[in-house]
């Protein structure tokens, strides 16, 4: 039985692509028999019951302009030092290089254990949006690279994705983790409640699920879908989640006179609900440029959901254009006609659905797998004194 210890900046009740990989991660591995500490800022103070594994967190703020961020240092914090310290750990995964990850950091640096580091996103751009500053956000990925230098291990979770990361500065060797998927199911009355509760009839539906935030290229699915209402096509949008532009969005809405088309339904909560979006929908419409290996593409794919995706993206990676999904320009017009071509021929999308489910979602358990047989090979390496050192090593 291993322990590790899952270090992370967002985790539940958040639910980002990076919070709901480390709640993957650590449900599959106490599934697989391993003893799991997710170390997180405090996101809840009402009751952490019932998870499988141990949520240690630690005392956090808001992050301005994103109130649903908390960041801390974990180091400040007695009530959380005091429990970290009765917990034993085999090795670190910290899938963060900021708050968390510093913590990540000196504790393995405290008590010599090995540390992997997952590269999940692409920082330069969420420095820039929050500085609109190119200098600063190039100090700021200056920062970045020297936290992955200083890992035992580095992953990313797409050959796109660690490119990225080398482009940022980063020259050492790079694992590619892919993300995994939970199989399941979604029952006839659950997608027809979906129906029912926003009054969808026999209309196409488009599907977008991620942070309302401009970043995640929702302009360009708006001005798709006004394209799309000038020609006559018949369609239904709903985007869900929640985030920093959720009203500059829904002014857009208006602006565009789609308000009759398009809807932000808030952020879904209930599993089932949006599995039931994910079956219903015939379209997920995400062509982000931002992401790296989006969540929501594969759950998209779980449910026989085909995506439409911007060509040559590095979300993009895993789409093959008409066979287990769709691609277009990153582009209004080209989105609108790709998504109106589309919607013509509702069984061939349907087939492209079905090979998207057969061919883009990995089973949690095979990717944890090939995960656990990295994590033993470094805590043997770690037990032999074979582990570099890297903690000391500054811009």
């Amino acid at each position: 039985m291993l322990k590790i210890g899952q270090f992370t900046d967002t985790f539940l009740p958040i639910v980002d692509g990076v919070g709901r990989v480390v709640q993957a991660y650590s449900e599959t591995l106490c599934k697989m028999g391993h003893q799991v500490t997710v170390v997180a800022p405090m996101y809840d103070t009402g009751f952490q019951g019932g998870f499988p594994f141990q949520l240690v967190e630690y005392v956090g703020s808001s992050v301005p302009g994103m109130k649903q961020y908390k960041v801390g240092e974990a180091v400040l914090d007695a009530h959380y030092r005091h429990r970290i310290r009765m917990i034993d750990l085999d090795l670190i995964h910290a899938h963060s290089p900021f708050t968390a990850g510093s913590e990540a950091l000196r504790l393995a640096s405290v008590r010599k254990l090995p540390l992997v580091a997952t590269f999940h996103s692409k920082y330069y751009d969420d420095f820039l949006k929050a500085t609109r500053s190119e200098s600063i956000a190039k100090v700021g990925v200056k920062l970045v690279v020297n936290f992955y230098n200083r890992c035992d291990e580095v992953w990313a979770v797409g050959k796109n994705t660690a490119d990225v990361l080398r482009e940022y500065g980063y020259e050492g060797e790079i694992q590619v983790m892919p993300n995994g998927a939970t199989l399941r199911t979604v029952s006839p009355g659950d997608v027809e409640q979906v129906n029912l509760r926003w009054n969808l009839g026999m209309d196409p539906l488009i599907l977008f699920v991620g942070q309302m935030d401009w970043k995640k290229n929702i302009l360009t699915v708006l001005e798709a879908c006004a394209e799309m209402k000038k020609a006559g096509t018949q369609y239904r949008l709903l985007l869900a989640g929640q985030g920093m532009d959720m009203n500059a969005i829904g002014q857009k809405i208006h602006d565009l006179n789609i308000q009759d088309r398009a809807e932000q339904i808030g952020h879904i909560t209930d599993a089932s609900l949006l599995d039931a979006l994910y079956a219903r929908a015939n379209l997920f419409a995400f062509p982000s440029l931002y992401d790296a290996a989006p969540m929501v593409v594969r759950e998209a794919a779980v449910m026989g959901t085909p995506s439409v995706m911007v060509r040559n993206s590095t979300a993009a990676e895993i789409i093959r254009h008409g066979e287990n999904g769709l691609l277009c320009d990153n582009d209004p017009k080209d989105l609108a006609r790709v998504m109106t071509e589309a919607l013509k021929e509702p069984e061939k999308l349907s087939l492209i659905g079905e090979t998207a489910r057969e061919t883009i979602p990995v089973p949690w358990e095979k990717v944890l797998e090939t995960a656990v047989e990295r994590y033993e090979r470094l805590i043997a390496l770690g037990k032999e004194g074979k582990l570099k050192d890297k903690r000391k090593r500054v811009l």
